[in-house]
């Protein structure tokens, strides 16, 4: 399958913005299902767009998960915002998937017309996590630093953090473990993915600019 390879090389502050809202807004769906035994496995940026990732909660390789690609903007030119990509999203993974000859990562990409797609509508978990997030998580005038864009759960205790450590920096991949001092590694993310000798590119990976390993610090 051809791979998609726009690479994201910097974000500007208003897509950085709306990734770490979308990925923020959409994080309890990788505990809770989409739909039956369908996961959120990640949430990858790319210019213009967002890429949902699914699959089933134990799913090891990539190439069994599904990529849908879905414009940042909708038809009126308005930011999508969480709920209305959540009902899309539940949609998709309601029905069977079409057949694609497109990639990323390697895992199997479809690209979405939203002009033809009916949102699902919200579940009782949807509006219950809606209400509680708020009074939770109110809005704070200075956001996490670095900004978390997406990620990709990339196997048994693994994931990639996308990171937009200024908000017009090129994004970082930050390989982490699942296990180990999770709280020391969060409160030295800043500094690691700052430090340029770290930095590598991976080739497979069009959704940031550089990849840091950190699975072993």
């Amino acid at each position: 399958m051809p791979e998609l390879d726009r690479r994201v090389s910097c974000a500007n502050e208003d897509a950085v913005e709306q990734q770490a809202y979308l990925t923020r807004s959409l994080l309890d769906y990788i505990a809770a299902p989409l739909t039956g035994t369908v996961f959120l496995r990640g949430v990858l940026p790319a210019p213009d767009v967002v890429r949902i990732v699914t699959g089933a909660a134990d799913t090891t390789s990539l190439r069994e998960l599904t990529a849908y690609e879905i414009p940042l903007s909708d038809e009126d030119g308005e930011p999508v915002t969480a709920p209305l990509l959540l009902s899309w999203t539940r949609t998709l993974t309601s029905t069977a998937h079409p057949c694609t000859d497109a990639s990323v990562m390697d895992i199997p990409l479809i690209i979405v017309d939203t002009s033809v797609l009916e949102p699902a509508a919200p579940t009782c978990t949807d509006r219950a996590l809606r209400v509680l997030r708020t009074l939770a998580w109110p809005f704070a005038e200075t956001p996490p630093d670095p900004a978390l864009c997406g990620f990709l759960l990339t196997g048994q205790g693994r994931m990639r953090l996308y990171l937009a450590p200024e908000q017009a920096a090129p994004l970082i991949g930050a390989d982490v473990q699942l296990t180990g001092a999770l709280t020391a590694l969060l409160a030295a993310l800043p500094s690691l993915t700052g430090e340029e000798e770290r930095w590598v590119t991976d080739p497979l990976d069009p959704h940031c600019a550089h990849v840091v390993d950190l699975t072993r610090w």
